[in-house]
């Protein structure tokens, strides 16, 4: 029987990309633990679209 954890599967989408006016979207699939972190996460990701570094947050 598998185990109930406390860790769940979060997208994170770019938030520079929708200012850039470009087409389509940065996200990545991440796992949290939510009991450690409640809150929405943050990560500074790589936008392949942008060619850099940008601001990911976790959206529901």
């Amino acid at each position: 029987m598998a185990k109930k954890g406390n860790r769940v599967q979060v997208i994170l989408e770019c938030t520079e990309h929708k200012e850039s006016g470009k087409p389509g979207t940065s996200r990545y699939i991440s796992t949290k633990n939510k009991r450690n972190t409640p809150d929405r996460i943050e990560l500074r990701k790589y936008n392949p679209i942008l060619r850099r570094y940008t601001l990911h947050k976790e959206i529901k």
